[in-house]
């Protein structure tokens, strides 16, 4: 079962975008474009308001300890 986590290492602020590309399995660049314009379009304050209570709601990714042969 896939679970929605912020990122631990596909991120630029706060690991929102890309956990939300790990999660959809896109490239993190895609869901970041996107994101950008629905900023513009929705003239940048809900966009925000959204990715913060997000990076505010969504947990980190558990450590995964490497995995030995």
């Amino acid at each position: 079962m896939k679970k929605l986590y912020l990122s631990r290492t596909d991120r630029k602020l706060g690991g929102i975008l890309g956990g939300i590309a790990e999660y959809l399995e896109l490239d993190s660049t895609i869901v970041r474009l996107i994101f950008v314009v629905v900023a513009i379009i929705t003239a940048v304050l809900p966009a925000t308001f959204i990715y913060l209570v997000a990076w505010i709601i969504m947990p980190s990714k558990p450590f995964e300890p490497p995995k030995h042969a």
